[in-house]
């Protein structure tokens, strides 16, 4: 059945009207779905209950439950959820003092097949809905009443850009329906580099991450396999015409792993590689330990300050991320690995199908 959660005020008006009800009660029932947070029809009280039983005919209110929770000390949560056709994706609620952040998934695994990560092992299933996605953000907020979320970041399972289309219209719904500022919401992608292009052309004022990890080719293209359709000169080109075409600053994720691009080496090749990338920022993420890539160790905290120094020593802003729920299996794959079976869900398919080559005369060189 099609799911309620997804569906804009106008196409939730649209819907009803095709049920004989007045288009006024579409406008009831987004209230009740993005304002206060309604898991079923009971909860939908503004609607006549002969109303609700016609919809609950065609209709159900949200297409995710939660299988599992698992709570850190520091009130980070991270949440495993059952989606309609018994597929399962990862959400994760990160309080912080001023702030509540909640980072979710885009996609039912991930094709990006990045050696470091839990989720790019097992391969990708599908893409998730408009719905599937904006819902991973109602549930929470229902679960934690008390706690405004006020931001949203997809950097949970999959690659957003090749969900391009559903994770646009999550993000409009997200912005317009419950609230959340545009500027808010931020976008991770590994670089898929022609949906970066077409990102600009939206004029959207959100955060756009791009999950670097590297500052050449050679040990980009073994941690993210993706460089070598796109190479960091055409990625960090299209990164230039981003900021140019919306002004918004790009942040750099890097990942830091021991002994593997954490050393002196990489510090300054990265410094000189974003030295004169306009309106950037680099985030560093000290590694968090999966079973699936055991080669990869977290850096030592002197290792992570000094390739911070010499980063910075090229006028290159960096910081730190603050780490939540590193004891809870937060990094991304970790809690589904740990709840279900390997393979139990996921149906690996061609890596780069849906990702369009760049032709070569586009690449350019980095600055």
């Amino acid at each position: 059945m099609d799911t309620l959660v997804g569906k804009d005020t106008a196409e939730l008006e649209q819907a009803l009207t095709a049920l004989g009800a007045p288009a006024f009660r579409g406008r009831q029932l987004a209230q009740a779905l993005y304002k206060r947070y309604a898991r079923d029809f009971d909860g939908i009280t503004d609607l006549p209950r002969e109303l609700r039983a016609k919809i609950a005919e065609t209709f159900v209110v949200a297409p995710s439950v939660v299988r599992q929770a698992s709570s850190a000390p520091d009130g980070t949560v991270k949440y495993l959820l059952d989606l309609a056709d018994g597929e399962v994706i990862e959400s994760v609620f990160l309080p912080y003092p001023g702030r509540v952040s909640v980072c979710i998934s885009s996609q039912v695994g991930c094709p990006m097949a990045c050696s470091f990560c839990a989720t790019g092992t097992e391969g990708l299933a599908r893409n998730l809905t408009a719905g599937e996605i904006v819902d991973q953000v109602l549930l929470m907020q229902s679960l934690h009443p008390d706690q405004r979320i006020t931001h949203v970041v997809l950097m949970g399972m999959g690659e957003p850009l090749l969900n391009y289309n559903n994770v646009l219209k999550a993000v409009r719904i997200l912005n317009a329906e419950v609230g959340i500022a545009m500027r808010h919401i931020t976008v991770s992608t590994v670089g898929v580099v022609p949906n970066i292009r077409k990102l600009a052309e939206e004029d959207l004022q959100l955060t756009l991450a791009i999950s670097l990890h590297a500052p050449n080719d050679t040990l980009r293209s073994e941690l993210a396999p993706l460089n070598d359709k796109y190479p960091i000169a055409v990625l960090l080109a299209a990164c230039r015409d981003y900021v140019t075409k919306t002004r918004r600053r790009i942040t750099f994720e890097y990942v830091l792993m021991a002994g593997v691009n954490d050393t002196d080496k990489e510090a300054h090749e990265l410094g000189y590689l974003l030295k004169h990338q306009p309106l950037c920022s680099v985030n560093t993420i000290p590694y968090n330990t999966t079973d699936v890539a055991s080669r990869y160790q977290r850096p030592t905290p002197a290792a992570t300050r000094r390739f911070r120094e010499i980063v910075a020593s090229y006028g290159v802003t960096i910081t730190q991320r603050q780490e939540r729920g590193h004891r809870i299996a937060a990094a991304c794959g970790q809690l589904k690995r740990s709840a279900l079976r390997p393979g139990s869900a996921m149906r690996p398919l061609p890596m780069f199908a849906a990702v369009p080559a760049v032709p070569a005369a586009t690449a350019q060189p980095a600055v």
